[in-house]
């Protein structure tokens, strides 16, 4: 069995482009705990600033995910690119969704509990295992790519002057997404939490700063809530989102 909690806040912004995936639910403002079964997906999708219709792209996206049939026979790179054609389609389609795009960051766990993560765009998935945070996912952006060539510091990655550039994500009418899906190598222990969220989070609260939080001995919902109150008052600017997942015997 595993644990589910999720946390979605439209933070200073007028509106929530932000969206969550717990199992079966599709929840675009509030908070949310289940205890689900496997097979499940859990996910958050972040309508991308700058581009019309992003409180719609990210809920289309997600209730297009709620609506796979998971196991370990689906192709989900298959059903993942399914859904881009669809979002980008249905843009074209009416000229008042021009262009809406959406990121999407999140875990498949098949029948057997093997845990298969996607990612594209900007949203990040993170392992706390042992009192450390491990981030999994592999940020789509420029500034990602900046560091790995070695041109900037990941510290320097906050006050970039194209931090918010990402590479073609769902909806991008131009070019499809690079979907990275990768098995989770060392699956889930019990005591870890996976941690999705979205940038409103990652942008404004440090890894040391989670680690702090989620150690803390309050319930996880009350510990979520911590995490967007923290980003806040570092100063995010954007919609706030994040699922935490825990596995229990």
């Amino acid at each position: 069995m595993y644990y589910c909690c999720g946390v979605t806040d439209k933070g200073i912004m007028p509106h929530n482009e932000d969206a969550l995936l717990i199992n079966k639910s599709v929840i675009d403002s509030g908070s949310s705990e289940q205890n689900v079964s496997v097979p499940f997906i859990a996910a958050v999708s972040d309508g991308v600033s700058g581009e019309r219709s992003g409180e719609l792209a990210s809920k289309m996206c997600l209730e297009l995910v709620r609506d796979i049939d998971y196991s370990r026979e689906v192709k989900l790179d298959d059903e993942l690119l399914g859904i881009h054609q669809k979002l980008a389609d249905y843009s074209r389609s009416d000229p008042e969704m021009h262009n809406m795009q959406a990121t999407l960051c999140g875990i498949a766990v098949d029948e057997t509990g093997n845990i298969l993560t996607f990612n594209v765009g900007d949203s990040r998935l993170y392992r706390y295992r042992s009192g450390r945070i491990k981030q999994i996912s592999r940020d789509q952006s420029l500034v990602q790519l900046l560091i790995d060539e070695g041109a900037i510091t990941s510290e320097e990655r906050k006050n970039h002057v194209h931090r918010n550039i990402i590479f073609p994500v769902f909806g991008n009418q131009k070019s499809a997404p690079q979907i990275d899906t990768v098995v989770l190598e060392g699956g889930m222990e019990y005591g870890d939490l996976l941690l999705l969220c979205t940038d409103g989070l990652s942008d404004y609260v440090s890894v040391l700063d989670i680690e702090e939080i989620i150690e803390m001995p309050k319930s996880l919902d009350m510990r979520l809530h911590m995490l967007v109150k923290k980003a806040l008052d570092n100063g995010s600017k954007d919609n706030i989102s994040i699922i935490a997942v825990a596995y229990y015997e």
